[in-house]
């Protein structure tokens, strides 16, 4: 391993000094809520330090793989206008951050009221923060906003949901004072099982909770939830990872959902190996007190001339922490930002042209992947771009010979439902070209 330096500022008697003022012999005291197991004992075996031009150099060289990619669960890979890249790059967009002086910040206020309008329309619902981290966080918040309303143990959530937002969830509740009971979805269709849900809803209801498109890409029927949840004085809310879906989809506001929260990294956010996502959360005007974040409102000055103020802000940083609705809704200014350019350029008829592209896509291969006889379409109810096959063989070993093709099959999905054990999740959007689904199934039919 290299030679190198560590850069903290702090002599070996001021860490000695901080250490002893908070109960620690050493730093390694700090870390004891770790297991052993999880820890990196060793140095990591790097390389000598390179110079920014070697290191810039070094990355042109590196031959980028070319894969053609079938991969969701999430995280989305759409086309990206231009235009977006080319606005958020500029200095002003860059460097902005919290508008705290709204007297100087009109332009990221303003850019904060366009992205609100925007969800609004998207979503059918009143009110927008701008906003969240990312999908799983937001449906926390949302569940969290909830129990402020109602103030009741009992949160009814779809199996069907994504795994890691239903994991997020549940790291957030507390298990003595709320109760999680979740609903399975239907082995036929893939929908949850709203017999099943509505026998649950009685008066100790905080919330019931359902991803539509779900994880499964399977399209849920809301019909009826909002009218059950409503009677009996609960919340009723409605998340999504697939925010191009409603573009051809009624959007949950038309529903009756009372809180929508989602991700939007679909919209305009390159994936970016993990990151950064944008959260999306909506809800009906008469909760906007109890609504992390912040909400920008449009006004005139005493002139007549149009202008951007911070109209509510319940977050620690304006108001008392014990007060604050959440401590972590900061102002994702850049991606939310991404997200108005991406809605703005496109426009209604864009994003439903769009939204029509992953669906037409999408039932193109499901119909060319059932002629090869190499697995079965596992749910029957509709789906947006996302749908489960079962396969034959061992899936594993299927989309490892994929990928040795340059073809990134699908996502396993035996980690998040051990009862699908030969099953795939394949993602197919607009970047995916006919020949790239032909080679797909060409390969299929080879490797099975």
């Amino acid at each position: 391993m290299g030679n190198f330096h560590r850069y903290i500022p702090h002599t070996e008697d001021e860490r000695k000094e901080m250490l002893q003022s908070i109960g620690a012999s050493c730093i390694e005291d700090l870390f004891e809520s770790i297991p052993r197991e999880f820890r990196l004992l060793t140095l990591l075996n790097l390389p000598e330090p390179l110079s920014e031009s070697e290191l810039l150099n070094y990355f042109k060289n590196i031959e980028p793989p070319t894969f053609i990619s079938f991969l969701g669960g999430g995280a989305y890979r759409h086309f990206i206008p231009s235009i977006v890249p080319k606005l958020v790059s500029r200095s002003e967009f860059y460097t902005a951050y919290t508008p705290y002086q709204a007297e100087i910040s009109q332009g990221t206020l303003q850019a904060i009221f366009e992205y609100q309008s925007l969800i609004c329309q998207l979503t059918g619902m009143e009110v927008s923060n701008a906003s969240m981290y990312d999908g799983a966080t937001s449906l926390a918040e949302a569940v969290l906003m909830a129990n402020r309303i109602t103030k009741r143990p009992k949160i009814i959530i779809s199996k069907a949901i994504h795994p890691e937002y239903r994991k997020v969830l549940e790291t957030y509740i507390d298990p003595e004072v709320q109760k999680i009971i979740t609903i399975p979805y239907k082995e036929e269709t893939g929908e949850t099982d709203k017999d099943i849900l509505f026998d649950n809803i009685d008066e100790d209801l905080n919330a019931v909770i359902i991803q539509s498109p779900n994880f499964f890409g399977v399209i849920e029927d809301l019909t009826e939830v909002a009218e059950r949840v409503h009677e009996k004085g609960g919340i009723f809310i409605v998340c999504f990872s697939e925010a191009i879906a409603y573009g051809i989809l009624a959007p949950p506001g038309m529903f009756g959902a009372d809180i929508v929260s989602g991700e939007g990294q679909s919209l305009g956010i390159p994936l970016s190996y993990g990151g950064p996502h944008l959260g999306i959360f909506t809800t009906r005007e008469k909760f906007v007190r109890n609504m992390p974040g912040r909400l920008v409102g449009e006004t005139f000055d005493i002139e007549g001339r149009r202008g951007f103020v911070l109209t509510l802000a319940t977050r620690e940083q304006h108001i008392r922490r014990e007060r604050a609705t959440s401590n972590i809704c900061t102002n994702e200014g850049l991606c939310a930002l991404m997200a108005t350019i991406f809605l703005s350029s496109l426009g209604k008829e864009g994003l439903k042209e769009l939204a029509l592209m992953n669906l037409s896509k999408t039932e193109y291969t499901k119909k060319r992947i059932l002629e090869i006889n190499v697995g079965k379409l596992r749910f029957l109810a509709p789906t947006f771009n996302e749908f489960v096959i079962e396969l034959k063989d061992n899936p594993e070993e299927v989309l490892m010979k994929l990928r040795e093709k340059g073809i990134l099959g699908g996502l396993i999905l035996k980690p998040y439902f051990p009862e699908l054990d030969r099953h795939i999740l394949i993602t197919v959007t607009e970047m995916n070209s006919k020949e790239e689904i032909d080679r797909f199934v060409e390969v299929l039919t080879k490797i099975l």
